[in-house]
Order: C-alpha cells, then structure tokens, then sequence
C-alpha cells in the first residue's frame, strides 16, 4: 500500500507541524517516508508545501509526480486548487472552506469553492471554526488532520492521535489536549 499526499498552505499555518505528525505516525508505524518540503518566503504569509510519500514498499523519489497524488491537504483553498494539477483522478482534496487573503488581488472565495465543488473528491470545512468551537484556536491544522485522518488509509486515526500526543509532548499536557480536541473534532466534523 502506498498514499502520497501534498501538504499546502501559508507560512505560520502548521503545515509542517501536520508533516511532522504524519511522519511521526508512519516512522512507529514501520511504514517507509519520504518527504519533500517547499518553503515559500521566509516571513509568515509565504507559500509552503510538502510532499509526503507513505509506503510498505521501498520509496525511490520523495517528489509527487503530477497526477499522481491521493491527496491535497490544504490550510485554505486557494493553495489547494494551486496542486490540484498533480492529484490523481481518483484523489482527495481535503481543505478548509475559509480563506486566507494575504495578496491584494486574492479571488473571491465564493469563486474558489465553486471550482473546488467541480472535483469529484472534495471534504473542505472551516476548520478554524471548528477549531475554535473545540477551545483550541490555535490547532486549526488539528482540525484539518483530522478531517483528513479517516482517508489516510496507511495509517489509522489513533497512530495519529499518538503521533499529536508525541510531537507536542515537550510543550506540556495543556498543548496536547488541545490539540487532540482539535484533531477529535475535525473527525467527528459534519461532512
């Protein structure tokens, strides 16, 4: 079993920190990674994107091909559709539904949203929303793992919840629950 997916977002979104779980979680799960990281500008704002590959079998190249990826995972929309060229036809594009205007002449998110509804696979929700909702503001990358957890079939959702508890463990036990009720709530979200 393999599943590539494209992390996307903006500079200080916690993409990484989403990277860095998933690769905890496969790293314990004995499940081979490679992984590739765009960093945009070096201040917040800036674009940013990982390539994750997961797989039983040996990986050769840590970059998606185009068209070949199972899933965008994106902290807003706009950056999904920016990836949408290498998603499989049968991939996922999991995404908050909330933008994030950092340019002046950002589209229209009613705009972005219709051309996200034209893919066949689309889960996208306000994750800071639900965040917030949850008492955890700050974990709206929790929120979009979770909603992305029960895709990810190479690893289960409670590899990833262990995998949140191990990465934020050196912060204290308030940041973990926080960020585990973030993570529960993006998958008990309605989709």
């Amino acid at each position: 079993m393999k599943q590539d997916i494209i992390l996307a977002g903006v500079g200080g979104q916690g993409i990484l920190s989403i990277a860095t779980i998933i690769g905890e979680a496969a790293t314990s799960a004995g499940v081979n990674l490679k992984q590739a990281e765009v960093h945009g500008m070096s201040q917040r704002g800036g674009d940013v994107q990982s390539n994750l590959r997961l797989s039983n079998e040996p990986i050769w190249s840590d970059l998606i091909p185009t068209g070949q990826a199972d899933m965008i995972l994106a902290m807003e929309p706009m950056e999904a559709l920016r990836y949408v060229p290498f998603l499989s036809r049968t991939g996922w594009i999991v995404t908050s539904s909330a933008s994030f205007v950092n340019i002046p002449n950002y589209p229209h998110r009613q705009e972005l949203l219709k051309e996200l509804d034209s893919y066949p696979n689309v889960l996208k929700l306000d994750i800071e929303d639900i965040a917030a909702k949850a008492g955890s503001p700050k974990s709206a990358n929790m929120v979009l793992l979770g909603m992305a957890a029960p895709l990810l079939k190479i690893l289960s959702p409670e590899e990833l919840r262990l995998a949140v508890a191990r990465v934020f463990a050196s912060k204290g036990d308030a940041v973990v629950e926080n960020n585990l009720k973030a993570f529960d709530a993006g998958m008990e979200a309605k989709r």
